[in-house]
């Protein structure tokens, strides 16, 4: 027997062992102290938003401003704009709004080509300037106006007339809820709730507590042998629903129905947080994509610290699943502030690393920061 061999093999693995174990101690040491005290939050957020807009400002825009891929990155823009001393930030979204005529995108009932209403209904909220909602008004009534009686299977380009899959549950429902609370009609918030349960009805697995990305993947199986649930698919759906919510009255008909598929949801998705505050591209199949992915856990903590804020999760199950998320995301950005390991545009999970990154990444992240830094503001306790 080679004893020395063995001698450096056990060595070898106590090393690792106490590097992998002091890592976890910093990383839970850093949840605790100061990546969760509000002034490093806002300090990390405005490295990130700098970040994105400074590569607008200097290589440009990657895709057309009212595309859905920035559309999803301006309401974390907003929502960081929105906090006290930071307007300037609403004013690049103003100027982006100008040079686009306050337009959606050229397809006009096709979900990701209005994602940028959500903003430009917020931005009118503050500004009260009418041509910042005036073209997506237009298009919002004749949404409400058309039959909306296809079925949802995934064929005949079904998903430039309907929300046939996942991802449009963030794109759409907001961008007509927000609308909604800007014009005070509530016939464009009854719309997004209507679709949102045809949506719902199609793609949701009630077993499992997760949405199929669209019909093409139902049989679909993980190497696994689970079933395929992307991770940022359902961090679209749980964004948008929080957002929705966001803009439903209390005594709406149908609140109680988001309310529970919230929390569902939820209670799903904490389970399957990976040890690192992280979720994988793959939910049900972690080892497929075995790194951490940043758009699905950006919209993941967001939603959760919103519940937090909204008081509908128990502080003592979900605070440790948003700080733990939260140290995860933080620990993506780079020294300059981008933002990495953010999966590429896709439909189901794939592989990704420290220099990817994506505009819907920021938006995910900003978004998450602003629930956290209001809720350290209003349990300081928790700091």
């Amino acid at each position: 027997m080679n004893y020395p061999k063995i001698k450096l093999i056990f060595f070898a693995t106590v090393i690792l062992c106490i590097t992998w174990l002091t890592g976890f101690s910093r990383v839970a040491i850093d949840s605790r102290d100061s990546s969760f005290k509000t002034e490093d939050i806002s300090r990390i957020m405005k490295r990130v938003a700098d970040w994105q807009i400074n590569a607008w400002n200097t290589k440009g825009f990657s895709h057309r401003k009212a595309d859905w891929t920035n559309g999803a990155c301006y309401t974390g823009i907003f929502a960081y704009g929105n906090m006290k001393g930071n307007e300037k930030y609403l004013k690049t979204l103003v100027n982006i709004g100008n040079d686009v005529g306050w337009n959606t995108g050229h397809i006009r009932f096709y979900a990701d080509d209005y994602c940028v209403g959500q903003t430009y209904a917020q931005l009118y909220s503050k500004y009260k300037e009418k041509k910042m909602i005036a073209p997506f008004r237009l298009l919002a009534d004749s949404i409400v106006a058309a039959p909306h009686d296809e079925p949802l299977n995934w064929k005949n380009n079904i998903h430039k007339r309907e929300w046939a899959w996942c991802d449009a549950l963030f794109m759409a429902p907001p961008s007509l809820a927000y609308l909604s609370t800007a014009t005070g009609d509530q016939k464009y918030l009854d719309m997004a709730s209507k679709l949102w349960w045809k949506t719902t009805d199609f793609l949701y697995d009630p077993s499992e507590k997760l949405y199929f990305r669209d019909e093409s993947y139902f049989d679909k199986k993980e190497k696994n042998g689970a079933k395929v649930f992307w991770s940022r698919g359902n961090g679209w759906v749980l964004g948008g629903l929080v957002r929705v919510l966001e803009n439903m009255p209390k005594n709406h008909p149908d609140r109680a129905k988001f309310i529970k598929l919230y929390k569902d949801m939820v209670g799903r998705i904490a389970g399957l947080q990976q040890p690192d505050g992280s979720w994988h591209a793959s939910l049900l199949d972690p080892a497929s994509f075995p790194i951490k992915e940043m758009s699905g856990t950006g919209f993941f903590c967001y939603a959760m610290a919103w519940g937090l804020n909204q008081g509908l999760l128990d502080e003592k199950t979900y605070l440790p699943v948003v700080k733990k998320s939260w140290v995860a995301l933080t620990s993506a950005v780079h020294e300059d502030g981008k933002l990495g390991y953010v999966q590429a545009i896709g439909a189901s999970p794939d592989k990704v690393d420290a220099n990817s990154t994506e505009v819907y990444g920021v938006g995910a992240f900003l978004l998450s920061g602003v629930e956290i830094y209001k809720y350290l503001k209003t349990h300081p306790k928790t700091r």
